[in-house]
């Protein structure tokens, strides 16, 4: 049996996607609590009000008009707002995790609960309370709390006024939150992110397509830039407080694959290795930019504002675990796409050797373990699985059962490629499936696209019942904790 004893099976949630209660117990607002649903052929849009008093939207990531506000507008719905409501359900929904036997549960700690604009000096004792009554609801069934500190949730009042993460104090503003959250729940939570997929700012230029001006990615280098060193004072700070803390990066983890022998695509496919997967881990792991960073740079005329202090902090405040999500694989060609791939966040070429799920997402288990046994050769330090999970639609059945064959079929074969990456000697300790309970999707702010092994009885326009349901997937998941990944059938 290849998975070692202690392995942490469990599940993951996002505090925007579960939590809900957005303006309940203090809570200030955030990007999310503005954004509203989309499909999967639809993007989600941000809403405001413009100079002239409009009504407006743009699309996610885009930049807010000169005189304009973000606003929550009567004619739209907001998914997140609600989401499916953790923040009254959290102690039956951690009851269903135990009962599957769960180890260890990921969630996230919304910012503007505990700091509503980001510029408190004290924390919101609410929020500070809600948390400590989750943690100690999973350590009353032994389940580890493994909790991301900041999950695309940055307070909406430093986005709107204060610059966000373009504006370098907000570095000092994230570890004052940091160090409220390894203060407050010292001795309840053990395992910490600093960041969810840090990558995806550079990524999410190239799944949008097109070309972006030279300021665009001269704003997303900076904005990395500024997280990297929040970051590593982070985990200096979290490893004075409690020496027990495990600390780590989270990469949105693509493997990419060149479409072609051509030697030029098997050089853009090193590139995008580099871009955006290896950046972002080289200096969390590493501690220090990669040779090809200059290159990067210099492709967009990036200069950026780096202090020696920074390089300093960055060498010290190292991770000690490397953590990622895995969703899917992507070809990586300089020819001219022939078949297009056509799904939220995916783009480029579609392979020929793989099915794609209904959102256009490539199923490809061997990716996995190929994204194990290469990150572990490149950086020799514990791994885990944070995100993994299939989106798909699934029908309450007359008598309330929910069978899902597709859903465990998918996570069979991953389990197994990560079990084949432990076998070949890569240190995996973890495994947390993306949505253990049905959430609001992140990229396209629907219900129907369900990851969960519960059933939430809520639609896309935010009607229902909230009640759980235990799906088939639930009960085989619950085998595969009890015999620690030997039963996969």
């Amino acid at each position: 049996m290849a998975f070692p004893n202690g392995f942490l099976w469990g599940g993951a949630v996002a505090a925007n996607q579960w939590e809900g209660g957005w303006n309940l117990g203090g809570r200030g607002p955030a990007m999310t609590d503005v954004t509203t649903g989309g499909t999967v052929t639809e993007h989600r849009k941000v809403t405001y009000i413009d100079k002239d008093g409009n009504h407006c939207t743009m699309l996610q990531h885009e930049k807010l008009p000169e005189g304009a506000h973000y606003a929550v507008l009567d004619e739209y719905h907001y998914p997140n707002h609600e989401a499916v409501d953790g923040y009254h359900h959290y102690k039956e929904d951690i009851a269903l995790f135990a009962e599957m036997g769960f180890k260890q549960f990921r969630m996230s700690i919304s910012w503007s609960r505990l700091y509503p604009t980001g510029l408190e000096k004290e924390p919101n004792r609410e929020g500070v309370e809600l948390y400590r009554s989750v943690f100690e609801e999973c350590r009353k069934y032994d389940i580890e709390p493994l909790v991301t500190i900041w999950h695309f949730d940055t307070p909406l009042y430093l986005e709107e006024h204060c610059g966000g993460w373009l504006n370098r104090e907000t570095i000092d503003l994230y570890v004052r939150f940091a160090t409220t959250c390894f203060t407050e729940y010292k001795g309840l939570v053990h395992h910490w992110l600093t960041f969810n997929e840090i990558n995806n700012t550079i990524m999410f230029l190239d799944f949008a397509g097109g070309e972006h001006a030279d300021q665009e990615y001269q704003d997303a280098y900076q904005h990395l830039h500024y997280q990297f060193v929040a970051s590593a004072k982070a985990v200096m700070i979290g490893h004075a407080i409690d020496p027990d803390n495990m600390i780590g990066c989270m990469i949105c983890g693509i493997t990419n694959y060149p479409a072609t022998c051509d030697p030029k695509d098997i050089l853009a496919c090193q590139h995008q290795w580099e871009k955006n997967i290896y950046y972002c881990g080289d200096v969390q792991v590493l501690g220090a930019y990669g040779s090809y960073a200059t290159r990067l740079w210099k492709e967009h005329n990036v200069s950026l504002d780096i202090t020696d202090e920074d390089l300093e902090l960055l060498s010290a405040g190292t991770v000690d675990m490397y953590t990622f999500s895995y969703y899917m694989s992507s070809l990586v060609t300089t020819h001219k796409v022939t078949d297009q791939v056509a799904g939220n966040f995916s783009k480029g070429q579609k392979n020929e050797y793989l099915e794609y799920s209904d959102w256009g997402w490539a199923v490809d288990p061997d990716g996995l373990q190929y994204y194990l046994e290469m990150m572990y050769q490149r950086y020799n330090v514990p791994m885990m699985v944070v995100e993994n999970g299939l989106g798909a639609y699934d029908k309450v059945e007359d008598d309330g059962s929910i069978h899902d064959p597709y859903r465990i079929d998918y996570f069979r074969k991953h389990i197994k490629a990560m079990e084949k990456a432990i076998e070949n000697g890569v240190d995996v300790i973890g495994y947390t499936t993306w949505g253990c309970i049905d959430v609001v999707s992140a990229g396209t702010g629907e219900m129907r696209k369900r990851y969960g092994f519960i059933y939430v009885d809520m639609d896309d326009e935010g009607k229902g019942t909230m009640k759980r349901s235990r799906k088939d997937s639930f009960y085989w998941y619950k085998k595969v904790i009890a015999s620690n990944g030997a039963d996969l059938d």
